[in-house]
This record gives structure tokens, C-alpha cells and sequence, in this order.
């Protein structure tokens, strides 16, 4: 099986756009769900509602891997899960390094995901010289003095980090001067690297307070509709008719007057304007 340090996935070589290529993941996810319940087929309508998009945009997206499928049959689901995990590379063997091991890193080593994708955990790896050795996930933790021997030797070209913001971009760079030329950042840090080294940052506290953001707003929506007034009911219009009808009209003589009262002492029914 190929090896992550020599291949490179052809997406960029085939002029796929970064929107598109941010989408096939959604469309893979979707086709795997349908290739385990053995549905032999699906239409563009089906999997765009599937993977949250819409199917204009599902099939021009299709156009760029030359899939158009087969009108009033859909798309071979089969053949659409290899076509895309082909051109996201998902058929080769990834090695990956997780930098970090604490609560958040040994989460991601145990995580079974990554060895259905093409992904495997070739090492972990922690500053903390008590985490030496011990197995997280079945696999002994090893200590960052020898990162850039562990990275050489397993042939690593992909790097998640999942230290504190403070120690993130020392072993960003380290990992980068050792041939690591992807990294996964999970440190709420924004990166900087050359040119030619690709970051995909994961910063959960962005997406919780974009969250708080919708649900503030959801709340401000919901108090706007419960000040507003009730409509007037039939009856209580019919009142405000008949009081209109029998309200003294103003005369431009008590339209001058300044007086509360009327001629009798009593409030008038229609107050001076």
C-alpha cells in the first residue's frame, strides 16, 4: 500500500476547487451511511439533502471527479465512495502523529474513526516525561525529544496538535523542519508556517460562540413576538366605533381653549387638540 510521504492527493493537480474539495467529506459521509443500509443507488436530490447542500450544487461539484451519473438512475453509490475517497487519498495509508496527550489528545488517539479513513496513528507523543511509555489507545506514548526521529522513521507527513496555545507553535515548527508538510490544529492558537504546509484548524470555543451568537439572536426574535400587541378583537373594535360616533366633534372655538374642563365642569369628550 502506498505510504503518505511519497503521494500526494491529485485534487489540486486537477483543479478542483478548496469549496469542493471541503464539501466531498460531507458527500463521502453520506454515500457510506447508504452503502451500509445496501442501497445500490441514489439520486443527486437525495444525496444533496443528505449531505446539506443543494443538488445544483451537488452535481457540478460531481463534474469536477467526471461523475454525472445516469439520468432517471441516479449515482452507483459504490462507485461514488471509491471515486471520492480516491481523489481525497482516504485509499492510501496515512501515518499521523498526535502531539499532546491529554485529555483532548488521548480523546483523538482513541477515536476509531481515523483507521476507517485511511488514517493510522503512528505515534503519540507528550513533553510530559511521566507519559513516557505509557499505552493510550494500545500505544506507548513517546517523548517529544525524539519527535523528529519518530516522524523520520514512520514516514509522517501529517501532524495534529493538540497541546496548550503556549507550546503550539514551537512544535508546529518543529514538526514542519522534520518533513511534516499537513497539520491538524486543535491549540486555540493560530499558526504560522511556509509556504507549501497546509493547517486545517479546529477550534471548538469558535464554534460554541457561534452558537451562543444564533441562540442570542433566537432569544431577541422571541421577545420581539411576545411585545408585540395582540390584535384588536371584533368586539373591541365595534366599542371604539361607537365611542367614535358619539364623541363631540372640536370647533376651531375649543380648539383655542386651554381649559381641561368643559362648559359644565366636566372632562369633554374629545380633548382640544
Amino acid at each position: 500500500m502506498a505510504t503518505g510521504r511519497t503521494h500526494r492527493p491529485a485534487t489540486r493537480s486537477r483543479g478542483i476547487p478548496e469549496a469542493t474539495v471541503a464539501r466531498l467529506p460531507l458527500y463521502l459521509r453520506a454515500l457510506t451511511a447508504l452503502s451500509e443500509r445496501s442501497v445500490p443507488t441514489v439520486s443527486s436530490e437525495e444525496l444533496a439533502a443528505a449531505a446539506g447542500v443543494n443538488s445544483a450544487k451537488l452535481r457540478k461539484d460531481f463534474s469536477y471527479l467526471g461523475s454525472y451519473g445516469t439520468r432517471g438512475v441516479g449515482y452507483d453509490v459504490e462507485y461514488l465512495v471509491y471515486q471520492i475517497s480516491r481523489e481525497l487519498g482516504l485509499t492510501q495509508d496515512w501515518p499521523v502523529v498526535i502531539v499532546g496527550i491529554g485529555n483532548l489528545g488521548a480523546a483523538l488517539a482513541n477515536y476509531g474513526g481515523f483507521a476507517s479513513r485511511g488514517f493510522r496513528v503512528a505515534a503519540l507523543i507528550d513533553a510530559d516525561p511521566a507519559m513516557a511509555g505509557k499505552p493510550v489507545a494500545g500505544i506507548p506514548v513517546q517523548h517529544t525529544d525524539d519527535l523528529e526521529k519518530i516522524i523520520q522513521d514512520n514516514g509522517v507527513s501529517i501532524g495534529v496538535i493538540a497541546t496548550p496555545a503556549g507550546a503550539a507553535q514551537q512544535v508546529c515548527d518543529r514538526l514542519v523542519a522534520a518533513g511534516v508538510t499537513s497539520i491538524l490544529n486543535f491549540a486555540p492558537t493560530v499558526l504560522s508556517v511556509p509556504d507549501g504546509v497546509d493547517v486545517r484548524k479546529v477550534d471548538l470555543s469558535i464554534e460554541l460562540q457561534i452558537l451562543a451568537f444564533h441562540e442570542q439572536r433566537k432569544a431577541g426574535e422571541e421577545a420581539a413576538l411576545d411585545a408585540t400587541p395582540a390584535p384588536a378583537t371584533a368586539s373591541a373594535q365595534a366599542t371604539a366605533s361607537a365611542q367614535a360616533a358619539t364623541a363631540v366633534p372640536a370647533t376651531a372655538a375649543t380648539r383655542g381653549k386651554s381649559t381641561d374642563q368643559g362648559p359644565d365642569g366636566d372632562v369633554p369628550a374629545v380633548m382640544p387638540a
